[in-house]
């Protein structure tokens, strides 16, 4: 008799998973870094274009904090057909992290021990969690190496990990608006985010919708650090004739803030908000970030932004005047960390000249 396939349980925020997105279920429990085990693992992904004969084309796109693994959607004018990440030419996948609500598992996940939703007893998780299992996936897909793995902001410590953890995974590294650590300025931003989800009392209430107020503001503080003031007074400048009392940019605050509680979970956020705070690439490894990041020995591309406050460029000098490989390129824009969302047309010249040049 032949065993019927495992029950995919649907995703907690289905509508915003993304069309055609898949599931793999490892067999085993994952062993996380705090000394915990996760059971019964669900990873979502999106898969591009079809991986060649060789198994040498595959570009794999670590997502940031609140994305999920459709990049072609949120990543428009890269991921595509013709685009810098061609999904006619390349092999392209991107995978939901742990703890995230899009699919994969996190706290809004029923237990399999209790039968429950983890909710806050969820266990803490990290970017080398999230490389793990990203390195699951790619055994599971029958990926030998990945041709480059790209990632910005948070994506980028994960792929920075993966590369530290996982050496032969990768032939390449795009690394963007990141650093070999979180910084203590933004932990503290981490942390004041916290705290703004956990000042809103129905946190402690076991339903999904629980700590949305404290959502909303905690999306406000840290749209000021992905921004910046030069993004601010360029866009959210009131006109000479606005009525008292009506800011334009308050206004903004409040938008951002509602908008992320209708398609997240606070739950989520203050996990990965931990992981975030955790990156540190020389955290139990001999000799520190230096000697980890010296012994990267793959080319990698690390892109900049000049006027990103939350991870700044001379974090990403640092890491190119270490790592032997690399090359360093700081692009300009008024959008400060945001800006590897919005720069594409820049970043595209960037990428496309190292895939062209570097990555053969």
């Amino acid at each position: 008799m032949t065993a019927s396939p495992p029950t995919i349980p649907p995703c907690p925020a289905a509508e915003f998973c993304g069309s055609d997105v898949r599931y793999f279920l490892p067999p085993d429990p994952l062993a996380l870094e705090c000394g915990a085990m996760l059971y019964g693992v669900q990873i979502a992904y999106h898969a591009y274009g079809a991986l060649n004969a060789a198994g040498n084309n595959a570009i794999w796109i670590c997502h940031a904090l609140t994305a999920n693994s459709d990049a072609a959607d949120w990543w428009q004018g890269m991921v595509g057909r013709g685009l810098v990440f061609d999904t006619s030419r390349y092999y392209v996948v991107c995978a939901n992290i742990i703890g995230s609500c899009y699919g994969s598992t996190g706290p809004l996940s029923v237990n399999p021990l209790t039968q429950k939703p983890y909710y806050r007893t969820f266990p803490q998780v990290t970017m080398r969690d999230m490389a793990a299992a990203h390195n699951l996936l790619r055994l599971h897909l029958g990926i030998p190496k990945i041709k480059v793995v790209v990632g910005g902001s948070i994506g980028a410590f994960q792929a920075l990990e993966w590369c530290i953890m996982q050496p032969e995974a990768a032939e390449s590294l795009v690394f963007i608006a990141a650093g070999a650590c979180a910084s203590p300025w933004a932990a503290a931003l981490g942390e004041t985010q916290r705290m703004a989800i956990e000042a809103d009392p129905t946190f402690f209430e076991d339903t999904p919708a629980g700590g949305g107020a404290g959502l909303a503001a905690a999306r406000a503080v840290a749209m000021l650090s992905y921004r910046g003031s030069r993004a601010y007074n360029l866009t959210q400048a009131d006109p000479d004739n606005a009525p008292l009392g009506i800011r334009r940019a308050c206004s903004y605050q409040r938008h951002q803030g509602g908008k992320l509680v209708r398609r997240f979970s606070a739950h989520s956020y203050h996990c990965l908000t931990r992981a975030l705070d955790s990156h540190d690439a020389g955290r139990a490894r001999s000799g520190g970030i230096e000697r980890v990041l010296r012994n990267i020995n793959i080319p990698a591309l690390i892109v900049g932004i000049e006027s990103d406050i939350l991870f700044p460029p001379q974090e990403q000098q640092y890491m190119a005047n270490i790592m032997p490989h690399s090359v360093l390129r700081i692009i300009a824009s008024h959008f400060g960390h945001d800006g590897f969302l919005i720069e594409n047309s820049k970043l595209t010249l960037i990428i496309r000249e190292f895939l062209d040049n570097v990555v053969k």
